[in-house]
């Protein structure tokens, strides 16, 4: 886990260039005019991100497994705060199904869009990448929120053993 503001920065910064690269994927399969191809990529590429994304900021399962009981405790109490269910979690069917209902008006733009002659698809790719990308930038925000929690209550945690 970042334990300073310039490596939450930096932990920040890398997430944002994966989420990049990755909605453009999704913006890309999205603009296909098969029907269903772009649910099955972004569900794809969702299951793998945000698991990148939490890793990144030292919030993937194992990684909180391995901290100290005490801190675990506080970032646990920081993350249902936040209330995130992707932060520590591995991520399930049923999760992402979780996901798509978030952004599913934007999804369903995006089908029916692709029924309109060249435009559509152009469309269908942007919406795709913008929904992507809320996703993706929301679970960056939950996971910059919670390590700045966790650096915040550190000296505390550390000075009750003391």
């Amino acid at each position: 886990m970042p334990t300073t503001s310039a490596a939450l920065q930096q932990a920040i910064e890398r997430s944002r260039a994966k989420l990049h690269q990755r909605a453009l994927w999704a913006g890309a399969a999205s603009a296909v005019p098969i029907p269903g191809l772009d649910w099955a990529v972004d569900a794809a590429i969702l299951s793998k991100l945000l698991p990148d994304i939490s890793e990144e900021f030292g919030l993937a399962p194992e990684q909180l497994d391995a901290l100290d009981p005490t801190v675990r405790d506080q970032v646990q109490k920081t993350v249902a705060l936040v209330g995130s269910v992707f932060i520590g979690q591995l991520l399930t069917r049923q999760m992402l199904l979780r996901i798509a209902r978030t952004v599913g008006a934007r999804m369903g733009a995006k089908q029916f869009a692709k029924f309109i002659p060249f435009a559509g698809q152009a469309i269908a790719a942007v919406v795709g990448y913008g929904a992507l990308r809320y996703l993706g930038q929301r679970h960056i925000n939950d996971c910059a929120h919670v390590v700045a929690q966790a650096q915040a209550l550190k000296p505390s945690a550390d000075a009750t053993r003391a």
